[in-house]
């Protein structure tokens, strides 16, 4: 079938999405933005748009992108965060998916106007299929129908790099957008009661990202400080002995998906679906608990603990999140929406 899949804001994991579909036979078009740290050149399969309709230069690439879009006579429309009116009429009247990540905001910077959230919010529970990437915001959202489908990594898998053994091992990372959520005073304590201990190996503590990080560091910690950019990190993360992912308020974590595709263990909180899709044996670890979450890192701190958890993870991965489940699941998914015109389905 022909997809039509709308995500201004999520460029990276929709670009996965499409080629997943793609690999299995779909015909899929993206229209997207530049709004994301990793935006780039269009590829062949995008239309890039600037999602801010009080600009006036917008409306002329928007009028001439809408009509190829509706030249392009997609079969089923997929809306993933559309928060601009002028993008409803993309997709025509066709079938819809509505792309669900999160049951709540995760902190205030994430608040939408009241005006947005009763437009969208009714808009996207009219869809004719709502898709989620975890049970627990599936569980949390009332609509119907539903369908699941594995929450991939913002990362091509044939752009992942070898998996890093013992010797090479070294080092924790926070990574992401480090706002408040993220827990990190709990992550600084903890480190300061690893780095105290008997079974400190020398390693340091690497926050990836721009964010709200407290002012002065604990002796140990590194700030790479920046907009995160996958390109440039890989490697530092797949050298990794574990990735933090301990956070205060969650709902899912590309994060965590992206550690366990690199062959790195996750460290996570209880909270969301975190627990959900972490891999058989990690560590979960509550999110005051400081010492719970030191002696995680006490573990993981042996280089040949650390390729054993690592290896449970990248196994993990590869059952549960990598392309050929995704594929699977989005192509059902796709299908479901299409028969939704001509009869009734459920969950």
């Amino acid at each position: 079938m022909k997809v039509l899949w709308l995500s201004p804001w999520m460029r990276p994991l929709a670009r996965i999405h499409a080629d997943a579909l793609r690999s299995v036979g779909h015909e899929v078009r993206l229209v997207t933005s530049d709004q994301h740290p990793e935006s780039g050149p269009a590829r062949d399969d995008e239309w890039v748009l600037d999602p801010r309709p009080k600009q006036p230069s917008t409306y002329r690439p928007f009028l001439r992108v809408r009509r190829e879009a509706l030249a392009f006579g997609a079969d089923v429309v997929v809306t993933e965060l559309v928060r601009d009116p002028r993008w409803l009429t993309l997709g025509g009247g066709v079938p819809r998916i509505d792309v669900v990540h999160d049951d709540r905001p995760h902190d205030s910077g994430e608040q939408r106007p009241r005006w947005e959230r009763s437009l969208f919010d009714r808009w996207g529970a009219g869809a004719d299929l709502t898709l989620f990437f975890s049970e627990f915001v599936a569980g949390r959202v009332d609509r119907t129908p539903q369908a699941l489908v594995p929450l991939s990594s913002d990362v091509a898998d044939a752009a992942v790099p070898r998996f890093v053994e013992a010797e090479d091992r070294r080092d924790f990372v926070l990574s992401g957008r480090l706002n408040g959520y993220k827990n990190i005073p709990v992550a600084l304590e903890a480190w300061t009661l690893h780095r105290s201990g008997p079974r400190y190996r020398g390693d340091q503590l690497v926050l990836i990202g721009d964010g709200e990080a407290p002012g002065e560091l604990p002796d140990g910690v590194r700030w790479q400080r920046g907009p995160f950019r996958y390109a440039d990190q890989l490697d530092t993360l797949a050298r990794a002995k574990a990735s933090l992912v301990h956070y205060r308020r969650a709902t899912q974590s590309g994060v965590q998906v992206l550690a366990m595709q690199l062959g790195v263990m996750p460290v996570v909180s209880p909270e969301g679906a975190l627990p959900e899709l972490q891999p058989p044996g990690g560590p979960v670890v509550g999110v005051d608990d400081v010492r719970g979450l030191a002696d995680a890192l006490d573990v993981l701190a042996d280089p040949a603990e650390a390729v054993r958890a690592g290896c449970r993870a990248r196994e993990a991965y590869v059952e549960r999140h990598s392309r050929p489940r995704v594929a699977e699941a989005l192509s059902v998914a796709v299908g479901r929406a299409a028969g939704r015109r001509g009869g009734s389905t459920g969950r």
